[in-house]
């Protein structure tokens, strides 16, 4: 059963392998991203109110000095010592907003417990400063909270957790005060950047462009590639960014191999190629069985019955196959299959390979 689903597997993966060949090419939209469209972080501090006796404990004065702070803004005065913040949590409040992004937009954010509370379901962000890498206040955050499927409910000694009922989502309750600040370098060009650096695909994205619009594009390292807008895109240069986001190129990726071994999940690149190598690869099997034997005493000898424990151990070793492999992942792949390898054992031989220095990859072991 183990061999049929590991030859699925495999046969599944081939099948993946040929459609990413056939398939290859990619717009530059799908790899790079551009000047002014990357993301900017806001974080803030604030309470969610209004829970239901899951809020943080006495023991988090943080919070309860927080809480105290809040109501002398609004003039209650009271013995501020005797304040219980079982209906109070101190939360972190972040948002990622496009540098696009200007005064009176709204967006969400996400609200994470800092304090010991058990939930914050069901509760109330109050107005939340929000504040950016610069330590700018770009809005306020503000509004009811939702957990999504989450919970938390106890009682009696026992208590029931679902997900995470400590970390929730504000819909649409983040208000900009202030216009994000864009990253435009000037008016002329337009850089792109790619998510993930590679020399190639950058060479292979000015090839593109030039190919277009003439000798308008340089690749300045590998993460990122300058483009002059042509004076008959001066006046609409989004216009041009669109056109050039289409085209299509074929990316370059490192051999790469990623192996979990807590879940015995192992992915193989395409790239990866290998040198000649050998592969011998058996299992010991070592069983310990233990029988007890009762002695029972003949009746009206005043003997004691007793229990002797007799012990077998049985070791088994399987054959090992010599197995040649070298070439691609194809090759790999059949004669890994060929020795009845479950994803352990496989797990196993890619580092042997990869320290006899046959497999040509970055091995990630995760």
């Amino acid at each position: 059963m183990k061999s049929l689903l590991l030859s699925t597997l495999i046969a599944l993966c081939l099948v993946a392998f040929n459609i990413s060949f056939a398939s290859a090419e990619t717009r530059i939209k799908d790899i790079c991203y551009t000047d002014g469209t990357n993301s900017f972080q806001l974080v803030g501090y604030g309470l969610v109110v209004g829970l239901n006796g899951t809020g943080d404990s006495d023991k988090i004065q943080s919070t309860i000095n927080s809480f105290a702070n809040m109501l002398k803004r609004f003039g209650v005065n009271f013995d501020y010592s005797q304040l219980k913040a079982k209906n109070v949590a101190a939360v972190m409040v972040t948002s990622n907003v496009s540098t696009q992004s200007i005064a009176g937009e709204r967006t969400d954010a996400v609200v994470s417990s800092i304090g010991d509370a058990s939930s914050i379901a069901g509760g109330t962000l109050l107005m939340t400063p929000m504040f950016g890498p610069d330590g700018v206040q770009y809005g306020f955050a503000q509004g009811p909270i939702s957990v999504g499927g989450a919970y938390s409910v106890g009682g009696g000694g026992t208590r029931t957790v679902k997900n995470f009922p400590t970390v929730a989502n504000l819909n649409n309750g983040l208000v900009l005060i202030k216009d994000i600040p864009a990253m435009f370098r000037s008016t002329n060009e337009v850089r792109l950047f790619l998510r993930k650096a590679d020399y190639t695909t950058a060479e292979r994205i000015v090839k593109a462009i030039n190919s277009s619009y003439g000798d308008i594009a340089k690749a300045v390292d590998a993460k990122t590639v300058e483009v002059s807008i042509p004076s008959e895109f001066a006046n609409n240069s989004v216009a041009f960014i669109s056109s050039i986001e289409q085209l299509p190129i074929n990316p370059d990726n490192k051999a790469t191999v990623v192996v979990n071994e807590r879940t015995g999940t192992v992915v193989i690149g395409a790239n990866v190629t290998l040198k000649s190598a050998v592969i011998a690869h058996g299992n010991l099997t070592v069983q310990i069985k233990t029988t007890p034997t009762v002695s029972q005493p003949n009746p009206l000898s005043g003997g004691v019955t007793t229990t002797t424990p007799n012990t077998q151990v049985t070791t088994t070793e399987s054959a090992g196959s010599l197995v040649l492999v070298n070439g691609t992942v194809d090759d790999l792949v059949k004669a890994l299959n060929s020795i009845g390898a479950t994803p352990r054992d496989i797990i196993a031989i890619l580092q042997a390979l990869k320290e006899a220095g046959s497999l040509e990859a970055d091995l990630i072991v995760m």
